[in-house]
C-alpha cells in the first residue's frame, strides 16, 4: 500500500492506493473508497527489499536482559505494520512507563496497541488522529 498526502485548491487529502490492477485502482481518499479505471494498463515495477530488522515496539518481544527503563537517546517507537491512526494518548512532555500503551493504530481492520519501549519523557508526537502510516514510520520519539 502507498499513501500520498495530496494538496488540492488548498485542501489536504490522503490517498492510500490499495491495489493496482491492471487499468483499475483500488484507493481511498480520507477514508472514503474508490475504484479509478486508468486509459492504459498500469505496470507494477518489482521491487527487491532488503530485510532489516526493526525495533521492537512492544516490551514483550524484547529479552529481560536487554530492558532497561532508562530511555535511549531519542528512543523512536515505530509502525510494525501499515495503518491508521485512531487516537494518540500521549503529548509532547508527557512522563511515559515502558510498556504503555501511546498509540492506537486500525491496521487489517483490527485495533493495535502501540506501547512505548521504555520509559521517559515524550519528546516528540509525528503523527495526529486520522493520519496514514506506512511499516516503519516513528510515532513518537521518547527521550
Amino acid at each position: 500500500m502507498k499513501n500520498y498526502k495530496l494538496k488540492i485548491n488548498g485542501n489536504d487529502y490522503s490517498v492510500n492506493i490499495n491495489e493496482v490492477e491492471g487499468q483499475e485502482i483500488k484507493l481511498d481518499v480520507n477514508g472514503t473508497n474508490y475504484v479509478v479505471t486508468v486509459d492504459q494498463e498500469i505496470k507494477q515495477q518489482k521491487k527487491t527489499v532488503a530485510s532489516t530488522p526493526r525495533p521492537q515496539v512492544t516490551p514483550a518481544a524484547s529479552s529481560s536482559t536487554q530492558k532497561s527503563n532508562a530511555p535511549a537517546a531519542g528512543s523512536k517507537v515505530t509502525t510494525p505494520l501499515p495503518g491508521t491512526i485512531l487516537d494518540v494518548f500521549v503529548n509532547v512532555g508527557d512522563t511515559v512507563k515502558e510498556g504503555q500503551t501511546v498509540v492506537l493504530l486500525e491496521a487489517m481492520k483490527m485495533e493495535n496497541n502501540i506501547e512505548a519501549d521504555c520509559a521517559g519523557t515524550v519528546k516528540e508526537v509525528k503523527v495526529r488522529k486520522g493520519d496514514s502510516v506506512l511499516e516503519g514510520d516513528v510515532l513518537v520519539v521518547i527521550g
